[in-house]
């Protein structure tokens, strides 16, 4: 694709060519690019290196990042769109995980049937201790409904787990509640019992997280009794149970650090009264294509027993919010409109603009976000 930049959006092209801006211009020469936007002329608005241009663009949309070679100068320069490489590195990690992954729900059910059985109590201290520790990580509703224990649960989500170790003194001041932590802890020992077996991928790798959007998590079914209560069966499956988590963060981890603005797709489990479930969160910081303004967009999703499935987003540009909220039951959604006035009052004691709140029921289509990472990580 040939990009022939038509005018600069804040200055004269032939200013610019002359400036320090424009240094980088030469003929041959590659620059890092992204779209920022749609002019009011319907131009397509380009960050080429240091410099902002508009640009009629034919041929689809853009990818979010991508480079260019400079093919021509002038009054309007031409620029060639180069074919978007992957880091090598980061697919094969991805080819490695993707078929490895799982949510959740499964290791979940799994820790709940274990400790229904007595005999738990005859395990090695050092495995029950490792159990335990899995179970402290786990956070409860309560918490994750207070600003700070909402921010602590994400930090200890283990998407963190290495920038938190690469700090001076890291490894002393880890948490001991870290959730990839505990599962790394808890896969070394039940390797040292029985090797972990290969993974067989008999199906289509699912794309990474980010790639899916949000998807609600019910509840696993416990497994089956086994006869005469044996253990092993139950580790076994623990076992496959958490490489399948492992390997769900390292996947979010990977991605996350892939896009040109940050995002992230986290993941906490919830202890419950009555039993565990998955909290599922899309953190993205995000440019207005249409005014350049920018901000953040929060979006969870989560599925329990008395609700059904539950989808939010909330799109804040300070000091401006708008909150649009999904659920697949009819009476969620009644129950969910009940607690608007109060909703709307914590929000204006907090000094933020309301522009949008309401419930739809159904749940949203999941983006289509499929790359060429993707594509070549799954191939």
């Amino acid at each position: 694709m040939i990009i022939q930049p038509t005018s600069l959006a804040a200055l004269t092209w032939a200013g610019a060519a002359s400036g320090s801006a424009a240094q980088s211009w030469r003929i041959g020469s590659v620059l890092s690019a992204r779209p920022l936007g749609v002019s009011a002329q319907g131009l397509q608005v380009l960050q080429i290196g240091n410099l902002t241009v508009e640009t009629d663009v034919a041929g689809g949309q853009l990818p979010a990042q991508f480079q260019v070679r400079v093919l021509s100068l002038g009054a309007q320069p031409q620029l060639e769109m180069l074919a978007q490489t992957a880091d090598p590195v980061l697919q094969r990690a991805l080819r490695e995980r993707l078929p490895q992954q799982n949510g959740y729900a499964p290791l979940l059910a799994t820790l709940g049937a274990l400790a229904q059985r007595p005999v738990l109590r005859q395990l090695p201290p050092e495995l029950r201790a490792a159990l335990a520790q899995l179970e402290q990580a786990m956070h409860n509703p309560a918490e994750i409904t207070r600003g700070e224990g909402l921010r602590t649960a994400i930090e200890r989500s283990g998407l963190f787990l290495e920038s938190l170790l690469a700090r001076p003194h890291g490894a002393a001041a880890l948490p001991p509640d870290d959730w990839k932590g505990a599962l790394l802890r808890l896969a070394a020992l039940l390797d040292r019992r029985a090797p972990a077996s290969p993974v067989q991928n008999g199906g289509d790798t699912p794309p990474p997280l980010l790639q899916r959007g949000l998807q609600a998590q019910a509840r696993a079914p416990l497994p089956l009794p086994i006869p005469g209560d044996e253990v092993v069966p139950l580790l076994d499956r623990l076992q496959g149970d958490v490489r399948a988590a492992l390997a769900r963060i390292e996947v979010a981890q990977l991605e996350s650090a892939t896009g040109p603005l940050p995002a992230w797709m986290i993941e906490i489990p919830l202890q419950g009264d009555d039993g565990r479930d998955v909290l599922q969160l899309q953190l993205e910081y995000t440019v207005d294509t249409g005014d350049g303004s920018r901000g953040w967009n929060l979006g969870f999703a989560l599925d329990l027993p008395a609700l059904g499935a539950v989808h939010g987003e909330l799109q804040l540009r300070e000091p401006r919010l708008s909150v649009r909220l999904w659920a697949a039951q009819a009476d969620t959604v009644h129950r969910l409109e009940r607690q608007f006035t109060a909703l709307r009052q914590r929000l204006a004691a907090c000094g933020l603009l309301l522009d949008q709140l309401s419930c739809q029921l159904g749940l949203p289509e999941p983006p289509n976000r499929y790359s060429a990472v993707l594509l070549q990580a799954t191939a």
